[in-house]
């Protein structure tokens, strides 16, 4: 009863500050310089202002500021985001169109992430000081001091422009595939971005897991587990690690609510057909209502993933009371 009233108070507290971010989000686009009639006209070719003109009038353009708040605010209530000229299509069903593939990516890279780099930091912190503890520290160091364009692009090079391993962009082939063909044929596609996004995560995790641990082993309820003479996978397993744990849940959901947004780097590079592509695209042709859609999205996805991190809390440590 107690869990069900503090995740009513947190929907309540959520639903507030998602109006309050949609505002700031609202304010903060359009203060922006550029503006969509013109470049809508410029494709085109008829750039005169009587066509600039019906281009405003069309979109509503030419509204007051707080009235095109007040629509926008109201629209959300109701899921709707609006309408894409650019791509024109509403910008409920683009979201939708690009969220899986967004998601496939992130998620992928994420579950990857989280378990190589506790398993990784787990060793290390196990052989403390010996030369496995040097080998992934070192690895690790490595990976983290790498950005990740460089990263992206030296895996297209080596896998796919000199080996010829892996396909170097998009989500899949252009063509009629079915059944295990499809499967393996997405698989390819996946394996160079997932890497990319996973690797820089994964150094984070490793290190992350690595020192919470080292912190852990010196407790004294540690020490008495050992004075009892449990084995030490299960000291490890049963009383570090899942002590040690709680530094990496809480990186975790932050990165979580960034799944959908943190990977335009990635998507730009692998020409991946996903929601970061998408917001890139929408800001080169200053599509506000598209660009608005994906920052409403983020914005939930991260307030959500917030309150998950904060159940995952007390399931991981029972000390943790999440009605408090």
């Amino acid at each position: 009863m107690e869990q069900l009233k503090y995740i009513g108070n947190r929907l309540l507290k959520a639903a507030v500050l998602i109006v309050l971010i949609a505002i700031m989000n609202f304010l903060l686009v359009r203060m922006a310089p550029g503006d969509p009639a013109s470049v809508i006209a410029g494709e085109s070719g008829a750039a005169d202002p009587q066509f600039m003109q019906q281009l405003r009038e069309q979109f509503r353009l030419d509204e007051p500021m707080y009235i095109q708040l007040w629509s926008y605010l109201s629209g959300i209530f109701r899921l709707d985001l609006g309408y894409s000229y650019r791509n024109q299509e509403t910008v409920f069903n683009l979201l939708i169109d690009r969220l899986p593939a967004t998601l496939l990516l992130s998620g992928l890279a994420f579950v990857i992430a989280i378990v190589g780099g506790v398993a990784l930091g787990a060793v290390a912190a196990t052989k403390v000081n010996r030369w496995p503890d040097s080998l992934i520290s070192s690895i690790g160091v490595t990976l983290y001091a790498m950005p990740l364009f460089w990263i992206g692009l030296m895996l297209v090079l080596t896998f796919s422009t000199a080996l010829a391993w892996l396909p170097p962009f998009g989500i899949g082939t252009i063509g009629s595939l079915s059944g295990w063909e499809f499967v393996l044929d997405r698989a390819k596609h996946l394996v160079l971005p997932v890497a990319t996004l996973a690797t820089y995560y994964l150094a984070i995790y490793m290190r992350l897991a690595r020192s919470s641990m080292l912190e852990v082993q010196g407790q004294d309820f540690v020490k008495l587990a050992r004075a009892k003479g449990l084995p030490s996978w299960r000291i490890v397993t049963m009383h570090v690690l899942r002590n040690a744990l709680l530094p990496v849940i809480t990186f975790a959901g932050v990165q979580a609510g960034h799944l959908i947004g943190g990977s335009i780097i990635v998507e730009t590079i692998f020409a991946w057909p996903g929601i970061g592509r998408l917001a890139l695209e929408s800001l080169l042709v200053r599509d506000y209502n598209t660009l608005l859609g994906v920052f409403f999205l983020c914005s939930v996805m991260t307030i959500f993933f917030n309150i998950i991190t904060d159940l995952v809390y007390s399931i991981a440590d029972p000390r943790i009371e999440v009605g408090a």
